[in-house]
């Protein structure tokens, strides 16, 4: 059950950082994901907030966001 969450929370904040405008937005959205995933895992939750927002603000360099 743990990892349809997280699949959940993956694919909702990709879809969502997809909408954002520019790298800012993107990272925010991530920050927040990413904080609600690790949450979920009981780890780290300001590394989680980290990884999200370099994830949402490299996405669209990475071409997962376009």
């Amino acid at each position: 059950m743990r990892i349809l969450k997280i699949l959940v929370a993956v694919v909702a904040v990709g879809s969502l950082a997809g909408c954002m405008a520019n790298d800012t937005e993107r990272a925010l959205v991530g920050a927040v994901g990413g904080a609600v995933v690790a949450d979920a895992l009981d780890t780290n939750v300001v590394a989680g907030a980290a990884v999200g927002a370099a994830a949402g603000a490299l996405c669209d360099d990475a071409g997962f966001c376009r």
